[in-house]
């Protein structure tokens, strides 16, 4: 009797235990789906807020609400056009960027007067030389549209190769105006090359394929090519500027030595005509105080785009390249 009550229990004990089992499977299995619906749930409002987001920033960069081009019906203006940061093709000040917004200002017919407004370094001679020319072009064209250049902080190299193409240049005795010529820089690795014990294995079509390879060492034919070309790009520089500049330019080589000078040491030179602000020159020289910014606004999707993915080959490029620029 014992036996056969110990058995049942026995069988009744298993029993329990493979519910027990299956139903901690099942609870198992139904908790995975839940988590799995709940994650499901996220992905989808996850990649619902990025759609939404994307086509708000269409929204935006459609309807451009941002634009400072609000022009008031019948009054006269002094447009603006913002030449800031570094000249280069992709950069936010480029020639087409620059050129757009010069035409845009010009064909107008409340402006009276355009302002080139110059806080730049330099950049691209091909850039600026663009930029010079339209300008020079569209003073023929309209000679009764004044384009005169106010600078801020600075204005050299590819900077002033287009302030050169105004009618007037402005500055603040504290600016810094000038460094008129050209530029070629890199880096030398060939001595750390050798104390690391790194050999250059490199392989070109073409004599001077490597033209002034940072890992090799300097080829004196090479060097005076370069040499060459950087001569020429500076007289090139240095036509443009008294093309545009004139007899007001003084009679001193250094002017055109890669030096810089201040507002006031500019003016005695004749790299500039006076001191002015953008307000100053609006209302008293131009004679339209009120101001009206053309220079094209770049779009925030076209900037991201730009920007992700190249900024870092950029850097990489421009330290280890040699690079002609003002």
């Amino acid at each position: 009797m014992n036996d056969n009550t110990d058995e049942n229990t026995g069988k009744n004990e298993t029993s329990q235990k493979e519910v027990a089992w299956e139903r901690q499977v099942i609870e198992k299995l139904a908790f995975e789906a839940v988590s799995e619906q709940r994650r499901a749930r996220r992905w989808s409002i996850f990649f619902k807020s990025l759609l939404f987001l994307y086509l708000l920033g269409i929204a935006i960069a459609a309807f451009d609400p941002f634009s400072d081009k609000s022009i008031k019906s019948g009054v006269t203006h002094t447009a603006i056009i913002d030449i800031s940061g570094v000249i280069m093709a992709g950069a936010p000040t480029n020639s087409a960027s620059i050129i757009e917004g010069l035409n845009k200002a010009i064909k107008n017919k409340s402006t009276k007067g355009i302002i080139l407004n110059v806080n730049s370094p330099g950049g691209s001679p091909v850039q600026s030389d663009y930029i010079f020319h339209e300008i020079r072009r569209l003073k023929k064209q309209h000679p009764d549209i004044p384009i005169h250049a106010v600078v801020s902080d600075l204005c050299a190299s590819g900077g002033y190769y287009i302030a050169s193409a105004a009618d007037k240049i402005y500055v603040n005795n504290a600016s810094l105006i000038g460094s008129i010529g050209v530029i070629m820089n890199g880096f030398g690795f060939v001595p750390a090359m050798e104390k690391l014990g790194i050999e250059r294995r490199l392989m070109i079509a073409g004599a001077h394929k490597a033209l002034m390879d940072p890992f090799s060492p300097v080829n004196d034919a090479e060097k005076e090519h370069v040499q060459r070309l950087l001569n020429k790009i500076h007289l090139q520089f240095i036509t443009a500027v008294r093309e545009g500049r004139g007899k007001r330019l003084k009679n001193d080589p250094k002017i055109f030595s890669g030096l810089m000078w201040t507002g006031a040491e500019s003016i005695e030179l004749g790299l500039a005509d006076g001191v002015g602000s953008i307000r100053s020159v609006a209302k008293d020289v131009i004679g339209a105080e009120e101001t009206v910014n053309f220079t094209p606004k770049e779009k925030f999707f076209d900037r991201l785009a730009q920007q992700i993915g190249t900024h870092v080959g950029r850097i990489f490029s421009e330290a280890l390249s040699p690079r002609i620029g003002f």
